[in-house]
């Protein structure tokens, strides 16, 4: 009987702890709620040239050698679709920059221009997720990201267009936290716009800017962007 009791009583225990290392059991029953996230990110352009050679006999390449670390900061509204989905729309702004080399291929003479961008994102995700283990739970995501660029670049050799669209994927991990949830995200962002403005009536006094624009196709922008989210 002693041996009963005793057995019983370890496994009461034994409930009653991991009962206390589940941190918020209810928190994903939720219909709709909100959050914030801080972030970093860093954004890509690929150029796609035309091969034109200017009566100047130039012929002008672009590329971007480096990346440079920018900040974002988003909102969230997160609507429960089912168990293991929802529906999220992350409202925000993302402030970097893409610093671009470009290469007079006949000369080797060289310019430089820092794109800098203040973009008001829109992104709506579908969160498709796993079973929770414990006080953890991976998700994997996939979405739409229009933007807005409200900086301007008159007078530079590249001008971009104030609006791009997105398609985005990612993953991450939901952290149950006493208080919160704490959500560390990766998420790839792939432009599906041509970038570049090639009407360039503030260069009417400065033709010989413009060789650099048509020497160019098209470009589209590429973003790797490292969330934490805080729900």
């Amino acid at each position: 009987m002693l041996i009963v009791v005793l057995f019983g009583a370890g496994n009461v225990s034994a409930q009653q702890l991991n009962d206390k290392l589940v941190n918020r059991p209810y928190a994903d029953m939720r219909r709709f709620h909100l959050g914030f996230s801080v972030g970093v990110h860093a954004q890509d352009i690929t150029f796609v040239h035309n091969g034109l050679i200017n009566d100047n006999g130039e012929q002008w390449f672009m590329e971007q050698p480096s990346f440079s670390p920018g900040f974002c900061v988003n909102g969230l509204m997160d609507l429960r679709l089912g168990p293991l989905l929802n529906l999220r729309f992350t409202p925000g702004m993302y402030f970097g920059n893409r610093d671009v080399t470009m290469l007079d291929v006949t000369t080797g003479s060289t310019e430089r221009q820092n794109l800098k961008s203040a973009l008001v994102v829109l992104p709506v995700d579908l969160k498709f997720s796993g079973w929770r283990m414990r006080n953890a739970r991976p998700y994997v995501t996939a979405g739409i990201m229009p933007t807005f660029n409200v900086t301007h670049h008159n007078g530079d050799f590249l001008r971009t267009k104030p609006t791009d669209f997105y398609i985005t994927t990612g993953l991450g991990c939901d952290f149950y936290l006493p208080y919160f949830k704490f959500i560390p995200e990766v998420k790839f962002c792939f432009g599906l716009t041509d970038v570049i403005d090639h009407k360039r009536p503030d260069l009417e006094d400065e033709p010989e800017m413009m060789k650099i624009t048509r020497s160019l196709k098209r470009a589209v922008s590429r973003m790797v962007v490292l969330t934490f989210y805080f729900e």
